[in-house]
């Protein structure tokens, strides 16, 4: 059983080696959020709880780990990085793409 639960959490941690922060994120969310759908249920609701908590956790971890990962982006470069939609956010002064 030890080496079960070992040899998971090795595997578990290398699926995270090439993945960006919105992605942890969105997978860590999700699994907290599956657990605790299921915790809150109902005996004869776990799945449906499960379901609904693990794409609510996911959506939010995925949120948290974008703000992550453009805090990065600001502090590697020394400033915001540009808008989506090809305006300049305030405080960049870098060129337009």
């Amino acid at each position: 059983m030890k080496k079960l639960v070992l040899s998971l959490l090795f595997v578990a941690t290398l699926t995270f080696v090439g993945c960006s922060p919105t992605q942890k994120g969105a997978v860590t969310g999700g699994a907290a959020g599956a657990g605790i759908g299921a915790l809150v249920a109902g005996d004869g609701n776990r799945g449906t709880g499960a379901l609904i908590g693990g794409a609510i956790g996911g959506l939010a971890g995925a949120a948290v780990g974008s703000n992550q990962e453009k805090k990065q982006a600001q502090q590697q470069y020394g400033q915001p990085a540009p808008s989506q939609y090809g305006q300049p956010t305030p405080g960049y002064y870098g060129p337009r793409y």
